[in-house]
């Protein structure tokens, strides 16, 4: 059926569900493109701080935290025409988009020791592909997605393509599982063919200044209060009401948990709208300490999938929470963020790698049992950051596996430990012990339930359309919303469907931006052939 778009965006008053890039965007489209007032979008958030997984933060004395962060590539073009008018966190002269790109110029991803193994770098100039594993790549990219549902990757290749070069570059750049959607994967595949033969140095892999949060949130958070655009912290949205019907779909009242418990029911009325991010991959994630391992949370803690489960209960098009959030052993792994006042660690780097910090990306450790990597930013990555102090971040993929070093599962290590299995698989057990030993380093472990969550194997429908067939006031947002031909887990995603719901749902005049189609490109797809067939 043909959607009624908002003509009269004065107007509308529109409540944005989460504060993460997918709901920051919506609210610059709804401002810059739709013409709704800034001080009519109101973003409710159950944190005391926006950004969602775009997450940075702490200081030198207490180390610093983050848990995790998203890869830019030029090509994704919702991404940059969003940050190509918002004034960076340093300079208002300069945008987002010019400062990364003239960032990501000078500090070239070219990583010379991505794969290491008995503490040695490995030779990356094949990616060990059977004739076998090849074909099934190149059928992969040939089958349809509907053919793929509920997949896992593991069902499409055989158990030796796991132990390739190409697996372990592509598993550990990504955060893919062997129970990861095959369909997903297939989706990645295609989106980014045009990256495949410089996988092995990560290139036109691009960074921003500093941290995602600093770099990205607080410049477009800035840019929203100033154009009037209310930040309710701390208030949890429980449940929404809808007025359900065959043909039409309309949100009536939102009901919400303030920071004091103090229970607030909101009606939309006939010009009120709500924008929804439905799950969250940084739900319930809980932080350890140098002497303290992290504690697994359980759904039960969670805002954002307890709301969608109730949503989605009221009707099937709004999707299927349970596939994604009800196998947490499959779902999880562990993050960890090292703060060193002392650059012993960072020169070593520098010099057995080749790379100087921040040019060379994800080093991962494929000999060891938790599967453990490490990005060494361009220093300083907070701007807090005091000259002479230094951070890395780093995750395992095999949490509950014993360490090689430390006999311990991952997810029973503190800080401490999870550095001295570094220290162990990078052979630096004595550089690094007078370091530890005069307090110069903290490490801070963070465990995250829902990471991988996108990632879970699914069938069409599961994840409810950004636009429900008979959506009249109603969008769902971020990693959980359907967006055909996109890759989840990226930020150009989130910001794709802030576009499509935008302009869904209000006359802007405005199409969404297509996804970058590089597969269909002759010279892209006979240079990733060279590149498999290595």
């Amino acid at each position: 059926m043909r959607r009624e778009k908002n003509a009269n965006p004065k107007d509308a008053k529109v409540y944005l569900v989460g504060s993460g890039i997918a709901s920051l965007a919506s609210a610059t489209y709804l401002i810059k493109d739709a013409g709704v007032p800034g001080e009519s979008i109101h973003i409710l958030e159950q944190d005391t701080v926006a950004g969602g997984a775009l997450d940075g933060a702490g200081d030198a004395e207490h180390g610093f935290v983050i848990r995790g962060g998203r890869m830019h590539e030029k090509h994704f073009v919702c991404y940059w025409d969003l940050l190509s008018n918002i004034p960076s966190y340093d300079n208002p002269s300069v945008s987002v988009k010019d400062e990364s790109f003239e960032f990501s110029s000078r500090f070239v991803s070219h990583a010379q020791a991505r794969l290491l193994k008995d503490g040695k770098r490995m030779d990356l100039s094949s990616f060990g592909l059977s004739i076998k594993d090849q074909a099934d790549l190149l059928k992969l990219t040939l089958a349809s997605e509907k053919s793929l549902d509920n997949l896992r990757i593991e069902d499409w290749f055989n158990r030796e393509f796991f132990d390739t070069n190409y697996w372990y570059l592509w598993a550990t750049m990504f955060a893919f599982q062997r129970w990861s959607s095959v369909a997903v994967m297939r989706r990645y595949m295609k989106r980014f063919i045009h990256l495949l033969d410089g996988m092995p140095h990560l290139g036109g892999v691009m960074r921003t200044k500093y941290n995602q949060y600093h770099s990205v949130v607080i410049p477009l958070q800035r840019y929203l209060q100033e154009r009037g655009v209310q930040f309710h912290l701390q208030t949890r949205v429980v449940d929404i009401d809808f007025d359900l019907s065959a043909d039409l779909k309309t949100a009536t009242a939102l009901h919400t948990v303030g920071k004091d418990g103090v229970k607030e029911t909101i009606a939309l009325g006939k010009n009120g709208y709500v924008f929804i991010t439905n799950g969250s991959i940084t739900e319930s994630t809980d932080q350890g300490s140098w002497i303290r391992p992290p504690v697994l949370k359980d759904k039960s803690s969670s805002g954002a999938w307890t709301l969608w489960e109730k949503i989605a209960s009221k009707d099937k098009a709004f999707g299927n929470p349970g596939v994604f959030s009800d196998q947490i052993d499959l779902q999880k792994w562990y993050s960890y963020t090292a703060t060193l006042r002392d650059s012993t660690f960072h020169e070593y780097m520098e010099d057995f790698s080749g790379n100087l910090s921040g040019t060379g990306g994800l080093v991962t450790l494929v000999d060891s049992n938790w599967l453990m990597s490490i990005v060494i930013a361009r220093q300083p990555h907070f701007p807090n950051q005091p000259q002479g102090v230094k951070v890395f971040w780093g995750y395992g993929l095999f949490p509950d596996r014993e360490g090689n070093y430390i006999k311990k599962r991952m997810s029973d290590c503190n800080g401490e430990e999870i550095l001295e299995e570094l220290w162990y698989h990078l052979r630096i057990q004595e550089l690094m012990k007078p370091v530890v030993d005069a307090g110069k380093v903290n490490c801070i472990p963070v465990a995250m339930p829902f990471i991988d969550s996108l990632f879970m194997p699914c069938a069409e429908g599961d994840r409810p359309d950004v636009l429900p067939d008979g959506a009249t006031n109603l969008a769902f947002l971020g990693q959980f919303a359907e967006v055909p031909k996109d890759c989840v887990f990226t930020v150009e995603y989130s910001v794709r469907c802030a576009q499509m719901a935008v302009y869904g749902l209000f006359d802007t005049g405005r199409d969404v931006l297509p996804v970058y189609d590089s597969i269909h490109k002759p010279a892209v797809l006979i240079k990733a052939l060279k590149a498999i067939s290595r």
